[in-house]
């Protein structure tokens, strides 16, 4: 399985970078992963709705470039974006849902990880799959690795593999 994990902007703090070449170093048994940043807009304060979805917008643009056209039957990409309205899943439940797309026949998998603003309708409208972490709002680069992780536990069990519970 090709896992593209998909985000609006860099990661600064080496604690976080750490933590992603690790997980990397994981999953590599079991996917190639890409991890892709894309620039973040400056939000000004105090920034109007217009403002903020024309940075939106631009996220957008720099996101949508990597992701395939087709969706839906027929195609072996499913995207997935990480939204706080998101559908919560357990991390079986994830694993579950990752092996059965696996076995009818997606070989590319793109999560999608919006900057502080959140993602824009376009990106939101192109996802297979509206995923939550929690109702909770978490900083950016730290969802990436908690994404890493709950993926690499789902390789885990999928393979019935121990995994600290």
């Amino acid at each position: 399985m090709k896992i593209d994990i998909l985000c609006v902007g860099k990661i600064k703090e080496k604690f976080y970078r750490d933590a992603l070449d690790e997980y990397k170093k994981r999953l590599s048994r079991y996917a190639t992963l890409n991890i892709i940043e894309v620039a973040d807009e400056k939000t000004p304060d105090n920034a109007s709705e217009n403002v903020i979805d024309g940075i939106l917008s631009k996220e957008a643009e720099r996101l949508l470039k990597y992701i395939p056209d087709a969706t839906g039957e027929g195609t072996d990409t499913y995207v997935i974006t990480l939204e706080i309205k998101g559908k919560q899943l357990t991390s079986e439940q994830l694993a579950k849902q990752i092996e059965s797309l696996g076995i009818n026949g997606v070989s590319h998998l793109i999560f999608i990880i919006g900057g502080s603003l959140g993602l824009h309708n376009s990106v939101i409208s192109r996802s297979n799959y509206h995923l939550s972490f929690s109702p909770m709002t978490f900083p950016h680069q730290l969802m990436r690795v908690i994404l890493l992780e709950q993926i690499y536990r789902s390789y885990r069990i999928i393979n019935h593999e121990p995994y600290h519970k």
